[in-house]
């Protein structure tokens, strides 16, 4: 408590001395996003929707994607140690939360708790993310949120740049490096980039080694687009190998100590190698517009369980496609209509299945209507959509002697969206959505029968299982000015057959089963800001947000990984340039994860535990350019704690210690040619 005390004076203190900065996570008025049903600024469109940059991110100290996304409000992450996390929208993650890469949907076998979000920072603009179901724009499991992860932008025409980026992260021994060069002329764009991260094993407060919390990964992106007339078409190839070691309840405490800096991939492991090729086309007709994605994707995942050998072995193969037509119907209003459809296989080659081989296919149609009229934009649309999965005769899954057969069925849906923003004067904007998400069960919700890997539980599905929707209703009220900004968000999110995994009275051979159960439940939260710029020294900058999410069965008890509330206070000053260091500031930073009391039925309280951040960042010039640079300390106290949100949670293993990580980009360029029209 005095620790906390003292550092709350230091942060005050530190604030009389600091000045204004600029900042992008606090979401600004006219800031364009390409989230929504179409580009607009983000005070246009009735969906919360926030973005963050990939310098913002490398930053903040983060280790991963969801690591960085944790740090917005109303974000938390499902981590299985920090190589292995996913990200968390008000209490909803997994199958629930879907993620859109070169604008179309991405499936990383999210199933299961310990399968991470698989994406890496290289080769990335920003992060857009959508708060609230958008099954009208991308189907089914776009039912919490929506990740949209946009790949940077391509050169201007004449000009061949190209960056190198450097990461090192003080508590796993880590190092992440990543460069790319990219060109353009009058009608062509390419660009090409490689990366490659290796981290050892984390360390807890307490300064105890985690063994075999060690992760790398290999990155190879490559990007080619050109114009013709009327039609642009951008086109992505991305492949990665990521190897994450892997702790389970059973093995936690086995491992022999093989050295500090080893990155060993002896024990237990798991790899997934992903390729993406995607292409995004634009075609400007007459009175409309055309646009066609259409793309590619290869997972696979392979487990080692220990013993050195391949247990599970299991590709998705997925096509898939997203049409959207847009015509301006009359003035201030458009009409627009989409096509979202997929077809995925799954298919087992390895000896421990959990999951059968299946097909699944969807396609959904809808239609939305935006209109401007004065100071007020509404949007509004329907759409229905049909998900079909068949599964087949798999060893050790759905055998005749298991409960669970082979099926075949086809689940549709009907969803609405309607909302609308106000802006009344510059400083004010409102916004207020009704919207409906659906999903249908996964593999391992319908389909399980057998021993979960390293939890000790045996699952069983059900394939009777119901599309699981919802229906979330918010309001969203934001103020800005010259030296004072204020947000504030109030949401109810309404679950008709909510999916879920209850323990039951009964074992099979001593291990405790649990069966997937459907309830309605509902969550609802609040999420609040603001920030100030102080008039006697502009240059400072206090923001604090805060964030609460409750989940309940409408039956009784509590869902399971709900965050708890937090509240981050931070103060940021910006020096003036001078000599060859421009664009300098330094912030302080207090993160309060509030105790969760409302554990859901197999889950243990949690409790309170509070962090200190802090780091600098700028531009330093130079003779060829500017070298980008940041030093940031995370949990600088060194604290030893448990995150409600951690799986290692139950085996007694806490979240990782102090880390300084050190960010540097170091652009450059090639040549620059100035090309006539």
């Amino acid at each position: 408590m005095y620790y906390r005390i003292a550092c709350y004076a230091c942060l005050l203190v530190l604030g009389f001395q600091k000045s204004r900065a600029q900042d992008d996570s606090i979401p600004v008025l006219k800031e364009v996003v390409v989230s929504g049903i179409r580009s607009s600024a983000a005070n246009e469109t009735s969906m919360n929707i926030r973005s963050i940059s990939v310098q913002k991110m490398r930053q903040s100290g983060a280790l991963n994607i969801s690591d960085a996304l944790s740090k917005l409000p109303g974000i938390s992450q499902l981590s299985t140690g920090p190589a292995i996390s996913k990200p968390v929208i008000r209490g909803l993650y997994g199958n629930r939360v879907l993620a859109v890469l070169s604008g179309l949907k991405f499936d990383n076998q999210q199933w299961q708790d310990e399968h991470g979000l698989g994406l890496s920072d290289v080769g990335i603009d920003r992060i857009e993310v959508i708060k609230g179901p958008a099954s009208l724009l991308y189907g089914s499991e776009a039912i919490g949120g929506i990740l949209n992860i946009i790949e940077e932008a391509s050169n201007t025409p004449g000009q061949k740049t190209g960056d190198v980026n450097v990461g090192l992260f003080s508590n796993t021994l880590g190092l992440s490096l990543d460069a790319g060069l990219k060109g353009a002329t009058q009608k062509k764009n390419w660009g090409i980039r490689m990366g490659v991260n290796s981290n050892a094993d984390y360390s807890d407060g307490d300064g105890n080694r985690i063994h075999n919390s060690r992760y790398a990964g290999y990155y190879l992106k490559g990007t080619y687009g050109f114009r013709k007339r009327n039609w642009q078409s951008d086109n992505h190839f991305s492949s990665s190998l990521d190897n994450y070691g892997f702790i389970t309840a059973d093995n936690s405490n086995s491992f022999v100590d093989d050295g500090r800096w080893s990155r060993s991939m002896k024990g237990p492991h798991h790899t997934v190698f992903l390729n993406i090729l995607s292409s995004q086309n634009n075609v400007q007709l007459r009175n409309s517009s055309l646009d066609v994605n259409v793309g590619f994707q290869s997972n696979l995942r392979l487990e080692d369980e220990g013993g050195n050998k391949i247990s599970l072995n299991m590709l998705l193969s997925t096509f898939l496609w997203r049409v959207l037509w847009s015509k301006q119907i009359s003035a201030g209003t458009e009409l627009i209509l989409a096509n979202n459809s997929q077809f995925e296989n799954n298919t087992n080659y390895g000896s421990r299945i959990i999951i059968p081989d299946a097909n699944m296919m969807e396609s959904g149609l809808s239609v939305f209507l935006k209109s401007k009229k004065k100071k007020i934009i509404f949007e509004y649309g329907v759409g229905v959509s049909l998900r079909n999965i068949h599964t087949f005769l798999t060893d050790g899954v759905n055998t005749p002697d298991k409960s669970i057969q082979p099926f075949n069925k086809t689940l549709p849906s009907v969803n609405g969206s309607v909302g609308f923003t106000w802006n009344p004067n510059k400083n004010w904007n409102v916004k207020t959505n009704v919207g409906s998400g659906f999903r249908s069960g996964n593999l391992a919700e319908l389909s399980s029968d057998g021993l979960h890997e390293g939890t000790l539980r045996y699952e069983i599905g059900d394939p009777n299982l119901k599309i699981e929707q919802n229906i979330n209703g918010e309001v969203e009220v934001t103020y800005f000015s010259g030296h004072f900004q204020f947000g504030a968000t109030g949401y109810l999110n309404h679950f008709r057959n909510y999916i879920y995994l209850a323990p039951t009275d009964s074992q099979y051979l001593g291990f405790d089963v649990f069966r997937y159960k459907q309830y309605n439940s509902n969550l609802y939260g609040t999420e609040a800001m603001m920030g100030i710029y102080f008039p006697f020294y502009e240059r400072l900058k206090w923001e604090t947000n805060f964030s609460l999410v409750k989940g309940q069965l409408t039956t009784g008890g509590y869902l399971p990984f709900i965050p708890p509330p937090k509240w981050t206070n931070e103060l940021r000053l910006q020096l003036k340039n001078g000599g060859r260091i421009k664009d300098f500031s330094v912030f302080a930073q207090a993160e309060n994860h509030f105790a969760q009391n409302s554990p859901a039925q197999f889950e243990t309280p949690t409790a309170a535990y509070w962090l200190l951040n802090a780091g600098l960042n700028g531009n330093w010039q130079t003779r060829s350019g500017g070298i980008i640079f940041s030093v940031t300390g995370n949990n600088l106290l060194n604290k030893n704690y448990y995150d409600h949100l951690s799986r290692f949670k139950e085996y007694g293993i806490h979240n990782i210690g102090r880390n300084i990580v050190v960010h540097i980009t170091i652009p450059f360029t090639c040549s620059s040619t100035n090309l006539k029209s």
